[in-house]
């Protein structure tokens, strides 16, 4: 099921970085502001953001981060700000924030929703700290979704990493960001770390929570462009695309826009 990304990295990286440039400059906006998590995705779409020569404000927000995620974040800081001039970074610790939120708000007895909630919350704070800093500083927030988790499965907090003002790399799949992640020269140990959310303060994987790797999600959604039925399939094949097919049903609320109740027009008195 594995996938080598097809994309010519140069032409699809100067192309990203030239819509973000232009966009930014419609805008009127001084650059973008990234949150770090010591990811693939946040590290290539901040190395792309700094590739504008605008200002790129690379944000670390930890809440009871696992240290390795912290450290990886902070070394793709620290290279980033010695290639790039434009480059700045800060960190925003909302661990306090956090456990104040959590404190103030009676218990679920269901432990499983609990924590789901609770990890969302994390990912919205996180946002909430984002905007703030746009604001701010008149920075645009750069999301750091990729095709698979964003329109394949719905990988993504609602209102939380989803709550952004621009995708550069939501029309690329995860090998395609791997792929800009050498091409850009980003760490080795973001290159080869395990894809995680770090939303939950331990050092779980995507593909642990899932139940797939982004190797089997990605064929999944290629399949899936072709109409294929999960009787198609046997095997591994048939596990991960009905995985897939689940996932990507349950979470069209978060792909598609805000259902709006639309009134006829002799309801309306104007």
């Amino acid at each position: 099921m594995t996938k080598k990304s097809n994309i010519k990295v140069g032409e699809v990286n100067d192309l990203i970085v030239i819509w973000l440039k232009e966009y930014a400059t419609r805008a009127k906006v001084n650059g973008f502001v990234i949150g770090i998590s010591g990811g693939v995705d946040s590290a290539v779409t901040s190395t792309l953001c700094a590739q504008t020569g605008l200002t790129t404000l690379c944000v670390e927000m930890p809440i009871h981060q696992d240290s390795n995620q912290v450290n990886r974040g902070k070394e793709h800081i620290e290279q980033l700000k010695k290639r790039y001039h434009n480059v700045q970074s800060c960190e925003a610790d909302l661990t306090q924030v956090f456990e104040t939120f959590k404190n103030n708000l009676p218990n679920s007895n269901v432990t499983f929703k609990l924590d789901l909630a609770l990890a969302n919350t994390r990912a919205r704070l996180r946002m909430t700290t984002l905007y703030y800093y746009a604001g701010i500083n008149g920075l645009l927030v750069a999301g750091t979704g990729n095709k698979v988790e964003d329109f394949g499965v719905g990988f993504f907090t609602k209102y939380g990493d989803g709550g952004v003002d621009l995708s550069p790399i939501a029309d690329l799949m995860k090998s395609d960001v791997y792929a800009l992640g050498e091409f850009l020269e980003i760490p080795k140990s973001i290159q080869n770390a395990a894809p995680t959310d770090g939303l939950f303060g331990d050092s779980r994987t995507d593909e642990e929570q899932i139940g797939a790797s982004y190797d089997e999600l990605e064929w999944a959604m290629l399949e899936s462009e072709k109409n294929k039925s999960v009787d198609d399939f046997s095997g591994r094949e048939k596990e991960v695309y009905q995985i897939f097919k689940k996932l990507n049903t349950i979470n069209q609320h978060k792909m598609n826009p805000i259902p709006i109740c639309l009134i006829p027009l002799e309801y309306k008195r104007y």
